[in-house]
């Protein structure tokens, strides 16, 4: 069964749990996931296609949570970590940083990076390679790191 497939089971799972913040979650990936097939004219996503727009909605969460916590809003900043949370079981499992690293310094040499000049060089080789198992902004870092900003 594809990740596709699994949404409607897992909202069907949360109407019997009586889960609300699952099923609110669920429903608007569901939505996520219909608009970005109507947006492709096609008829059926890939699981890369699904880990892309459940990505999105991660990467919009963080982007929540970043704000709620400036504003100091914490309870609102924690429902957002609640959702991310629900999110994160339709996602492979993430690199860690000593992986991303190594990747990265890979990169570098491939592209033979001499600076911040050839962050795009790095990034457009990498990112193809991480897509889906790590952040983007952490995998930025890193790279912004090894090129000696």
């Amino acid at each position: 069964m594809g990740l596709k497939e699994q949404i409607p089971e897992d909202i069907k799972n949360a109407l019997r749990n009586k889960s609300t913040l699952e099923l609110s979650v669920l429903r608007m990936l569901q939505s996520a996931l219909k608009n970005k097939e109507i947006d492709n004219k096609k008829e059926e996503l890939t699981d890369q296609d699904v880990i892309g727009v459940v990505g999105a909605e991660i990467k919009k969460r963080r982007d929540a949570v970043k704000e709620f916590e400036k504003v100091n809003r914490p309870d609102a900043a924690d429902q957002e970590k609640a959702e991310i949370e629900i999110l994160m079981k339709y996602m492979p499992e993430q690199m860690g940083e000593d992986e991303i690293r190594s990747i990265v310094k890979k990169a570098v040499e491939e592209t033979q990076a001499e600076g911040m000049k050839d962050i795009g060089k790095v990034m457009k080789i990498l990112m193809p390679q991480v897509k889906g198992k790590a952040d983007g902004s952490v995998v930025n870092t890193i790279v912004r790191e090894e090129l000696g900003e």
